[in-house]
């Protein structure tokens, strides 16, 4: 790719081709910055992380939101050849210690919002001695201070060597470590330049998902290899959205979720086709809405489907856009993926029939995290099993027609469930509990949480809402359980283990408690 054979190595190259043009621009704080001070404050933060003993091989958690101090760090790390381990702005004691304790990381970058809870995760993993406030090591940049020499030479790391432990729920377990090399990144962001949207240093793209995701992360890298203008905020804000598109001059983004549902429910404005969008792509487009959405804003969007373990796979073109508009179909794979669908046996299906979608090719993560059965069963046969499902037609596209994962997708997050039954079973008034998915109309799905209390309660609703609250400090928020049964016993296998498929298929909401709602269902 052009000599480029890292991140740094993106980094020195835009800087070289597009200097002083806009590269970052943070709509909530209104900095800036030119492609030349990207690599300034990378190089300088690379220094100062080098000086507190950090270097090539090392894994170090981040946790910081959509400001300069994330993707600075993330690429620093990456020019020392250090490891990053992205940290879920939303997790607490339990998932958080779980995530550096399994990554075996010695150090914590963070910003001082959350470095209370990075000194407590540290007092309960071992290995984890350092942790450092990313506003401090900054100071020298932001004062104009000239950057320290690291101990060894920046950008040495080879395609294949790991820049992040991304962490992503498991199908039957807690979160896994996805293990991505520098080759992930720099596969993405060049189908984003050679396949689709084409991206050139005319575009401007906007983000709006938080950097512990892939998105933001791959967005940064396609803007440092095309010469993008990137804009990031600071979240996704419905109702101001479209409005920072036309602030901005953006012409391209990506999003996913409940993102397009949303935007969909706000008031139309006489504004909305005043924007310069030439394409927008997004996972899981609603097909009843799909339409709806390129009438109300006057750009077309165009379906993609990728995964955290395998990057970039699936897009529709512009040459199908308006065959396929509101069909739900995937695409076909990029030029760097190979893409089978298979049935129960292993063997490659039928026009039309379902089968698990397989993938294979360049940029896949190298497996998870110190888990070789888990990656030897996801690579079996050589083709990375995704756990969806899909079909073909006759001219070779895909459709997706649902998974076989045991996990929740609640508003484009992915839960485990045995990681929420772990914490609700600490509660003392707890002794069993099964968490499953329902439908959700604007979520996609809900998380339902049965309970066998461990003693009588004084009432259902008392013990649902302690349970709840002690959840919530544990936990994520979008972890939680919104709605509750409580039992006295619990379908189980002959092997005494909870009969969860029973629960699945009884997994009605009559009946249950709806700790939003505050009531019962009837």
């Amino acid at each position: 790719m052009d000599g480029v054979g890292n991140l740094g190595d993106l980094i020195t190259r835009a800087a070289e081709r597009w200097a002083d043009r806009t590269a970052w621009r943070f709509g909530a704080t209104g900095e800036t910055l030119s492609f030349t001070e990207v690599e300034a404050v990378t190089r300088y933060l690379a220094g100062e992380l080098s000086a507190v003993g950090i270097g090539a091989g090392d894994r170090v958690v981040l946790m910081a939101k959509n400001t300069l101090e994330f993707p600075a760090a993330w690429l620093a790390l990456a020019r020392l050849g250090a490891i990053v381990v992205p940290m879920n702005t939303n997790y607490r004691l339990t998932d958080a210690t779980h995530v550096a304790s399994l990554a075996g990381a010695t150090a914590f970058l963070t910003v001082e919002e959350f470095l209370s809870l990075a000194g407590q995760v540290a007092e309960r993993c071992p290995l984890l001695e350092k942790v450092f406030s990313l506003e401090g090591l900054l100071l020298g940049w932001r004062s104009g201070d000239s950057p320290r020499e690291p101990a060894a030479p920046l950008d040495q790391a080879k395609p294949g060597d790991t820049s992040n432990i991304q962490f992503t729920s498991g199908t039957t377990g807690k979160p896994k470590g996805c293990v991505l090399p520098h080759e992930y990144w720099l596969s993405i962001a060049w189908t984003l330049q050679h396949d689709f949207p084409h991206l050139t240093d005319a575009d401007v793209m906007l983000t709006v998902q938080p950097f512990h995701y892939i998105d933001p992360q791959w967005n940064v890298a396609s803007a440092l290899l095309a010469g993008v203008e990137l804009v990031i905020l600071d979240r996704f804000h419905p109702s101001t959205f479209w409005q920072s598109v036309r602030e901005f001059q953006v012409t391209y983004f990506y999003c996913l979720g409940l993102m397009p549902t949303l935007l969909l429910k706000m008031p139309p404005s006489d504004e909305d086709r005043n924007n310069r969008v030439r394409a927008v792509q997004a996972s899981a487009i609603p097909a009843s809405i799909h339409r709806a959405l390129e009438e109300r804003w006057g750009a077309p969007w165009y379906e993609a489907f990728g995964m955290t373990e395998t990057g970039a796979d699936l897009f529709v073109d512009v040459d199908e856009h308006d065959e396929l508009l509101g069909s739900g179909c995937l695409g076909r794979p990029r030029s760097h993926r190979e893409a089978l669908v298979v049935d129960d046996s292993g063997a490659p299906c039928a026009v039309g029939q379902t089968g698990q979608l397989l993938l294979r090719g360049a940029g896949l993560m190298t497996g998870y995290f110190e888990d070789a059965e888990a990656t030897e069963r996801a690579f079996r046969g050589g083709w990375f099993h995704t756990g969806d499902l899909a079909e073909r037609d006759e001219l070779g596209r895909l459709y997706y027609r649902g998974r076989t994962k045991d996990m929740i997708r609640r508003s484009g997050e992915n839960i485990s469930a045995i990681e929420v039954e772990e914490v609700l079973v600490l509660h003392p008034g707890v002794e069993l509990a099964a968490v499953v998915a329902v439908p959700d109309e604007l979520r996609g799905e809900e998380v339902l949480a049965y309970l066998v209390p461990s003693a009588p309660a004084p009432s259902a609703v008392d013990l649902i809402d302690s349970v709840s609250a002690s959840c919530a400090t544990e936990l994520a928020y979008f972890k939680v359980p919104r709605y509750w049964r409580v039992e006295r016993e619990l379908p189980r296998t002959v092997s005494e283990r909870v009969a969860k498929h029973e629960l699945t298929q009884a997994g009605s909401l009559r009946g249950a408690w709806d700790s939003k709602e505050g009531r019962w269902h009837e």
